[in-house]
């Protein structure tokens, strides 16, 4: 009788990949979390109890078959586990590193529930792409049969990639609009090395490229070409945008230098991770080196942001968020590794204003906050605690607040294209069909500031029911 692979949850205790010690990775950009040896993976995959109703399935976005690749990973069988990976999920090695697990799969995880420590599904998951790509098992799309349709996706972000990958496999022809140089969106320019290193993301964009993706960057919609010569150009639009604009923050002296947008700063480190000359880095702007530095924000921008000024040589981190701890939205296990690398977390404080000497800022005005009755969501309202102000000393201040989308129907001229009370793309459901004939979009753009894992299940979506419209059965997986 053949040895029973799974539920040794009860033997065999969680244990995640080696985190690299704190002093170390205060140092570089690279990923704080070595990879799984191929003993360990099986390991950890052995934990699975196998349940009938699996919430880590039901409660990724995705819907990936964890249970099953966790199955396949355990008994050794790592191309057919990388197999069922792919099927659901475009690009599983990035969700594996940057998927906020705690909060979705792994937060969900049975035997989580029942006191004996979660399944490392995100780290599993990551070993297997890892591993797929060092055997040569990841391969660019290669139709069967080429088709004259064309799909052309603005915005070459998690969602617009995802789409196009579905796209191309089926034979769909497809061009990929972008502002930036590199492609990728927010995966090259927004999440920081230590998270994602870019060589992964790169691979991914080659990728795409050797499969017949065309990619056409440092190209803006509304300035280097129009939004409707791209319609006249295509049989099918997608717009996957995201959303870039910044949620500002006023008060007494907010207009005082020194206080910069977050994705302003996190793109500028990016690209000095490129190995590019960013004058802004150079002139000290944008750059933490010798700084008290404070983050306003408590979601994973801020994170971001903490942890990249402590890699720059800050002098001092502190973030300020108006609720506590527990009411945070950024992920708890993020929260960790910042405070483990020196950042200092102001709780139930908000900032009132700023002071400065001339028009550099030199302070953040705190009021301290306690947490009253609960809001429209359901969490409870912070409240100001008169008398109990302070200023907090800062050379750098950087809002880390959120994003919202852009005017593009003013941008791009196209007052048909109807947003919601937010300012957010309408398209429907599952599709994201727009009320434009063959104009849909997908992600951020529709679902406001979110996740990468939605924007890829968006992408993907979209793309399968563009290809119902061409009359071409759903590409159900990848190659």
């Amino acid at each position: 009788m053949a040895k029973q692979p799974m539920l040794k949850f009860v033997q065999i205790d969680r244990d995640m990949p080696e985190k690299r010690d704190a002093n170390m990775r205060r140092e570089d950009f690279h990923e704080i979390y070595a990879e799984f040896a191929d003993a360990k993976a099986k390991e950890q995959a052995s934990r699975c109890s196998q349940c009938g109703v699996p919430y880590c399935q039901s409660h990724c976005p995705l819907q990936n078959n964890i249970p099953d690749w966790l199955r396949l990973t355990a008994e050794g069988r790592l191309q057919e586990a990388y197999e069922v990976s792919q099927a659901t999920n475009t690009f599983p090695e990035i969700c594996g590193r940057i998927c906020p697990q705690d909060r979705l799969c792994e937060g969900n995880c049975v035997i989580e529930q029942s006191g004996h420590g979660t399944v490392t599904i995100g780290s599993v998951e990551k070993y297997i792409t890892d591993t797929a790509w060092e055997n040569g098992w990841v391969k660019p799309a290669n139709p069967s049969q080429e088709r004259k349709e064309s799909v052309g996706i603005i915005g070459a972000g998690p969602g617009g990639l995802a789409a196009a990958d579905v796209l191309r496999r089926a034979g769909v022809q497809v061009t990929i609009y972008d502002r930036y140089d590199r492609a990728g969106g927010l995966l090259t320019y927004g999440i920081p090395g230590f998270k994602l290193e870019k060589d992964v993301v790169m691979r991914r964009n080659d990728q795409l490229e050797q499969g017949g993706v065309t990619f056409k960057l440092n190209c803006t919609v509304g300035e280097d070409i129009s939004f409707q010569e791209i319609r006249e150009a295509h049989d099918a639009v997608i717009i996957a945008t995201g959303v870039y604009k910044s949620r500002e923050l006023g008060g007494p002296g907010s207009g005082a230098t020194g206080i910069e947008r977050a994705i302003d700063f996190l793109t500028v480190s990016n690209r000095k991770s490129f190995g590019d000359e960013v004058e802004d880095f150079t002139s000290g702007r944008m750059n933490a080196e010798g700084k008290k530095v404070v983050v306003i924000g408590g979601g994973d921008t801020a994170m971001d942001c903490v942890r990249t000024s402590i890699r720059q040589g800050a002098v001092s981190v502190k973030c300020l968020y108006r609720r506590d701890r527990a009411n945070m939205p950024g992920s708890q296990r993020e929260v960790a590794n910042a405070e483990e690398e020196g950042v200092v977390f102001e709780w139930l404080s908000a900032p009132k204003g700023f002071v400065s000497e001339g028009d550099k800022v030199s302070g953040v005005m705190v009021q301290k906050m306690r947490l009253g009755a609960p809001d429209a969501s359901g969490r409870q309202a912070p409240e100001v605690i008169e008398g109990a102000d302070y200023v907090e000393e800062a050379d750098l201040v950087i809002k880390a607040l959120g994003f919202e989308p852009e005017d593009l129907p003013q941008l791009w001229d196209q007052p048909e294209l109807t947003v919601t009370n937010w300012g957010t793309i309408r398209a429907e459901f599952t599709t994201g069909q727009t009320d434009l004939p063959g104009v849909y979009a997908v992600g951020d753009i529709v679902r406001g500031a979110s996740l990468v894992v939605w924007a890829i299940r968006d992408g993907r979506d979209c793309a399968d029911a563009i290809l119902r419209q061409f009359g071409s059965p759903v590409a159900v997986a990848a190659e």
